[in-house]
This record gives structure tokens, C-alpha cells and sequence, in this order.
């Protein structure tokens, strides 16, 4: 890596945001000198850009720190990554002691987060009515997935694909809702909601210009309301 570089920017903050990415340091790891302004001259143009150079030198041990702070961070996720393994094995002993033997069950690590499918025969009771059931095993799964780790895991637990199928009912529903209150000019107020339906409803609607939802309530009685902007 270079000692110092020589940057342009058509400003200051430019210039030294630039220099930071091609360094990959933080600011208090660099000493930064201001160069004489120049101006690139056009024969076309009476207006030249402003070009500002600056000069960028790595303090002194300032590589030795990077290079501790990349080893530290590759531990940290080393550790992550450890940690979130035996907590998708501990997830999977503790579904398989309640869940029948007949149903499968698949569990994926995706971006630092556990992903568990059950499939099989007889899962509506897994399910419950509106999802009351999937959530609550949700929880305890990522109760169970937390225990004694350095940093939190998000644990998603679906059910025969009920969230895929949930998620589909509840943007349609987000669309009627939308086009009823337009109608009406009157806020509706949804039954209570899970965070994760919720969100659902939020994200489906927070391009829609004309109205605008926000939820209240304590949990587990929080309810999404949606209203004119």
C-alpha cells in the first residue's frame, strides 16, 4: 500500500473521501496537506472546472493499525460464523424432539442468518390459526439460537410455505386497503399483527404516495394503521 497518494476532487471533501476508499482507512488515520488549486482550461469553455488536489500520507503505524484491526475483524467473523453453526445444530435437535418424526426438517445458513423449512404431513397444527403457532416457535427458536452468543441471530422459521402464502394475502390485502381509504379519506386500523406481517403491509405501501401507515399498540396487541398522508 502507498505511503501517500496525491488525489482530485472538484472540492475538498471530495478529494479526501476519494483518497480515504483508495487508502481503505478511516480519517484519523491519514495526514491530509491541501495543494495548490488548479484550473483545467477549456479553448471552448470560459467557465474551467475547479479541480482541488490534496496529498494523503498514512500516519506513522497507521498500517500496523489497520492491519490488527483487519485481523481482529476476521476473529470476529471467524467466531460469527462458529457460533451461528452449533446454533443451527442446537435449533435443529431441539424442532426434531417436538416436532413429529414424520416431517422434514431443513435448516440453512444465509448472510449470518438461520433459515428452517418444515415440511410434511399434518402441519396445519404447526401453523395455528393466522400464524399464532409458527410465531410462537419462531420465538423459542430464536431463543434457543441466542443462547450465549456475541452477537444477536435471526432466526426465520416457515411452515410448508405458509410465510410465502401470507405474505402474498396480506400485499393484496395492503392493495384493498390503500384504495379504501383513498376512497373514504378515513384511516382503517388492522387487527394485531406479527412484527414480520407487519412489516409486510409497510413495505408494500411505503411507495404508495397518497397514504402512509404506522403502527401502535404494545405487543402482542401492536395493530398497523393505515391513513391519508
Amino acid at each position: 500500500m502507498p505511503k501517500s497518494i496525491i488525489v482530485e476532487g472538484s472540492t475538498t471533501k471530495e478529494a479526501i473521501e476519494k483518497g480515504l476508499k483508495k487508502l481503505n482507512v478511516s480519517k484519523d488515520m491519514v495526514e491530509i496537506k491541501n495543494l495548490e488549486e488548479e484550473k483545467k482550461r477549456s479553448f471552448y469553455s470560459i467557465l474551467a472546472p475547479r479541480v482541488v488536489k490534496i496529498e494523503m500520507t498514512l500516519k506513522e503505524n497507521s498500517e500496523k493499525s489497520k492491519e490488527n484491526k483487519d485481523i481482529i475483524k476476521k476473529k470476529s467473523i471467524n467466531k460469527n460464523i462458529i457460533e451461528i453453526e452449533e446454533a443451527s445444530k442446537r435449533v435443529e435437535k431441539f424442532l426434531t424432539e417436538i416436532v413429529d418424526k414424520r416431517n422434514k426438517i431443513d435448516v440453512s445458513i444465509n448472510d449470518f442468518v438461520i433459515n428452517i423449512n418444515i415440511d410434511g404431513e399434518e402441519i396445519n397444527n404447526l401453523i395455528g390459526y393466522r400464524g399464532t403457532t409458527i410465531n410462537a416457535l419462531q420465538i423459542l427458536a430464536s431463543s434457543v439460537a441466542n443462547k450465549n452468543v456475541s452477537s444477536k441471530i435471526m432466526v426465520i422459521l416457515d411452515i410448508g410455505e405458509y410465510r410465502k402464502r401470507r405474505q402474498k394475502t396480506l400485499e393484496e390485502l395492503a392493495e384493498k386497503i390503500a384504495k379504501t381509504v383513498i376512497r373514504t379519506r378515513k384511516p382503517i386500523t388492522l387487527e394485531p399483527m406479527s412484527a414480520f406481517e407487519r412489516k409486510i403491509i409497510h413495505t408494500k405501501l411505503q411507495d404508495n404516495d397518497k397514504v402512509k401507515t404506522f403502527s401502535k399498540g404494545e405487543e402482542p396487541h401492536r395493530r398497523l394503521v393505515v391513513s391519508l398522508k
